[in-house]
């Protein structure tokens, strides 16, 4: 069924995907998210026959707390919450209320990434608990700071976004560039909850 316009505002019900140009990035997004999958199996596999490789170093229940890294979880969780709300505001041609969405989500996520790199830095320094330090940090660090490699791209895509188009209102042209980033950020979530579950409770339950 075709997309209904709503003439008095001029954009269609979809502006993400009322071109030809838009549907390409919504197809092209998802092949991309199928080989991001793929890689994050692979280092979710290598994690968890690594993750008894401890050596002399410490193991996951002698370093891992389960308060900072929830506050963690419920922030990143929140973000997707901020960035599912921009979206309803793109499609009610809110621009303002878009961006200020989209600029709480930035927020967050910087939060996040800040906390991750705190946690790093108190098992490095308190546990000694290093990239090199055995098989396992070498699966954890690397696993993790993926994720969090790609929280920091995430953040740079969406700021771009939000400097580059701040007075444009929201057009045919950038609505699909919004919305695939925040379908990328949904993404950086549900890996999380992975990470959250796999990494952190297995671990801290000694499974």
């Amino acid at each position: 069924m075709a997309d209904t316009v709503d003439m008095s505002k001029g954009l269609p019900s979809h502006p993400e995907r009322a071109t030809l140009e838009g549907k390409n990035k919504f197809l092209g997004f998802w092949f991309f998210l199928g080989g991001e999958t793929i890689m994050f199996a692979t280092f979710f596999g290598t994690f968890l026959a690594l993750r008894n490789g401890t050596g002399d170093g410490p193991a996951s229940t002698d370093i891992f707390t389960l308060p900072l890294v929830f506050i963690m979880t419920m922030i990143l969780l929140t973000s997707s919450m901020t960035s599912v709300f921009a979206m309803f505001a793109m499609k009610k041609n809110k621009f303002k209320q878009m961006m200020a969405w989209m600029w709480a989500t930035v927020i967050l996520g910087a939060v996040f990434l800040g906390l991750e790199i705190y946690e790093f830095q108190h098992y490095v320094h308190d546990y000694d608990f290093g990239f090199t330090t055995s098989a396992f940090s070498s699966a954890f660090y690397t696993l993790v700071g993926l994720h969090g490699a790609h929280v920091l791209f995430g953040l740079g895509w969406i700021t771009i976004l939000l400097v580059r188009y701040a007075k444009s209102g929201i057009t045919l042209t950038n609505a699909p560039k919004f919305y695939v980033a925040s379908l990328y950020w949904h993404f950086i979530d549900v890996v999380w909850v992975f990470i959250f579950t796999v990494v952190y409770l297995m671990g801290v339950g000694g499974y």
